[in-house]
């Protein structure tokens, strides 16, 4: 039964965003903060589920337990899909948040909003002992002409979701989750779990 899961990040929003869609399955969530013999994975992967799988596999290794590693890239249409696979790292290696959506908005500089459409794709891997599964998820959108919101993290304050007037920094945590590329993919996860009984076939 799995009764643990560790996420493997530290990245304090994610495991918020994580912790509140699996609190029904009723099991112990725990992040890398909690294995600091545990060592972050260079991410060398060209696609996202090749990122997801290096780190869920080294926290798994790690830690003994099973865990889920989320990989996201959003991709802007206008560049040919740019940021992509390279988001969390787009202005540098060291680049913040604030780096990044600056260098964003700096691409897209006279590009009009019909032209400014954009998708974010998470992809979630679960590894443990004798299983590894992939689950993704996506949501269409657009990018903004300038940050709005104080919610959320990394490009939250530029993405407007397909539908919504408002951007990612601008919904509250519930009313993000629902909607969400990251959602998506770990309520995939979850309903998993829930259907299969917690347990190794």
């Amino acid at each position: 039964m799995i009764d643990t899961l560790v996420i493997a990040t530290r990245n304090r929003h994610k495991v918020e965003e994580i912790r509140a869609i699996l609190a029904p399955l009723g099991v112990t969530v725990r992040d890398l903060s909690e294995f600091p013999g545990c060592t972050d994975v260079e991410e060398t992967g060209v696609t996202l589920e090749e990122n997801a799988l290096l780190k869920a596999r080294a926290a798994h290794a790690c830690s003994g337990l099973p865990v889920i590693a989320d990989d996201t890239g959003l991709e802007v249409y206008y560049l040919l899909g740019v940021p992509g696979v390279f988001s969390a790292r787009y202005a540098g290696e060291n680049a913040t948040y604030a780096d990044n959506c600056r260098k964003l908005l700096r691409a897209l500089v006279g590009v009009p909003p019909r032209r400014r459409q954009a998708r974010f794709r998470t992809v979630v891997a679960f590894v443990e002992k004798g299983r590894e599964l992939l689950f993704d998820g996506t949501i269409e959108g657009k990018i903004g002409l300038a940050e709005r919101g104080g919610n959320g993290f990394g490009y939250d304050p530029l993405f407007i979701p397909e539908g919504y007037a408002r951007t990612y920094a601008e919904l509250t945590l519930d009313e993000k989750n629902r909607i969400s590329h990251r959602g998506l993919a770990v309520q995939k996860f979850r309903e998993f779990i829930a259907t299969s009984g917690r347990s190794l076939p």
